[in-house]
């Protein structure tokens, strides 16, 4: 099963879905998820979205540099870790059919009412915690918004595989 988070940028709320869901497949020991993650457009995956994953306890290695840099993710030592850059939701290593599109802000789900290849669309849309950049209440709200993904996603996976 294929999983592809998307949302218009590629930089926080698909990342963060793309993660926990990657997560708690691991952790409900169901090997056969595959998560992903892409955009309507490309930008870069948002310094404040690896913060917020790094202080919930995984390891965020920079492996490149650019304006667009590439990520690996590690949660655990027995899985391969999450490769995180902004990309389109077709653009590799994303699957291109056979998926399920996880639509996960209001923008895509709107504006973006086709997506080839995928078997199911389902929307599971939160506010953009961009809205607190710049703000004192900016690493709080990346928290709160990255806890709040963890926590549906693992509640998802416990209600199907738990």
């Amino acid at each position: 099963m294929n999983l592809t988070f998307i949302c218009t940028h590629n930089s926080r709320r698909s990342h963060m879905g793309q993660v926990w869901a990657q997560v708690a497949a691991h952790y409900w020991e169901v090997p056969e998820v595959h998560c992903y993650s892409g955009g309507t457009e490309v930008t870069a995956c948002h310094p404040n979205t690896l913060d917020a994953l790094a202080s919930a306890g995984l390891v965020v290695q920079k492996m490149t540099e650019g304006d667009n840099p590439v990520y690996e993710l590690r949660y655990s030592e027995a899985a391969p870790p999450i490769v995180a850059f902004s990309k389109l939701y077709n653009q590799a290593p994303n699957p291109t059919d056979d998926f399920a599109a996880i639509m996960m802000c209001d923008h895509a789900e709107k504006n973006c009412p086709y997506i080839p290849g995928a078997q199911c669309r389902v929307a599971v849309t939160y506010a953009d915690p961009k809205e607190a950049d710049g703000t004192s209440l900016e690493k709080q709200t990346y928290e709160g918004r990255s806890e709040q993904i963890a926590t549906e996603m693992k509640y998802a996976f416990s209600s199907i595989w738990g």
